[in-house]
């Protein structure tokens, strides 16, 4: 049976984040809010959450999961990012996309996309994230709580706690947070492309063909 942590969506309880933060460290797979819907979240070094992860949503091996970092240096651990790319990074960031991108020796290969040994990286606006990533002091390997069958997230913390109180350790509930995923962008190849067009503008990255 999950726990469930009733958040405040602005200003979060700094006890509730402590706690969440500690149950992560212990290996804890949990559901957060975000920016941009809800996500299942663990720390980077958690193999068997990250199976739990595969296993909820039913994905396969070329599914590229999302590294979410506090802010841009710590995203600059984790990714090969020339300057161009830097610069657009930042100049969308804290925002609601996910930038595909190649992976650095710090992710472990196993969370790698299995060909492309790419990544997606992220910085959230949410608070409630933004805080958990400041008291963990680490990222969270994270992928869009959107349930086999479907083709939006989950949105109601009530109906996720119904559904998976029995899948995961810890339902964070911090309100309505939207339930359109965020705009991926792909930054591997000599040019920029809008792989998938959610909540951010993609406009910054249309190019003429």
């Amino acid at each position: 049976m999950s726990q469930f942590f009733q958040i405040h969506p602005e200003t979060p309880q700094k006890r509730l984040i402590h706690q969440a933060a500690e149950m992560l460290r212990k290996g804890a797979l949990i559901v957060y809010p975000t920016d941009s819907g809800y996500a299942l979240g663990c720390v980077l070094g958690n193999k068997k959450s990250m199976e739990k992860m595969r296993q909820i949503r039913e994905l396969d091996k070329h599914h590229n999961f999302t590294l979410v970092c506090r802010d841009l240096s710590e995203l600059a651990n984790y990714a090969q990012v020339d300057n161009l790319n830097y610069r657009m990074i930042k100049a969308h960031t804290p925002g609601q996309y996910t930038f595909i991108l190649k992976g650095t020796h710090e992710v472990p290969r196993r969370f790698l996309h299995a060909k492309k040994k790419t990544i997606g990286l992220r910085v959230p606006i949410n608070p409630i994230a933004l805080s958990l990533l400041e008291e963990l002091n680490e990222p969270l390997l994270s992928t869009t709580l959107i349930l086999p069958g479907d083709e939006l997230p989950m949105t109601d913390p009530y109906d996720i706690r119904q559904t998976l109180e029995h899948a995961v350790d810890l339902i964070i509930d911090g309100g309505y947070c939207g339930m359109e995923p965020t705009t991926v962008i792909d930054m591997t190849g000599d040019e920029v492309v809008v792989l998938r067009a959610g909540a951010g503008d993609t406009s910054p990255f249309d190019y003429p063909s």
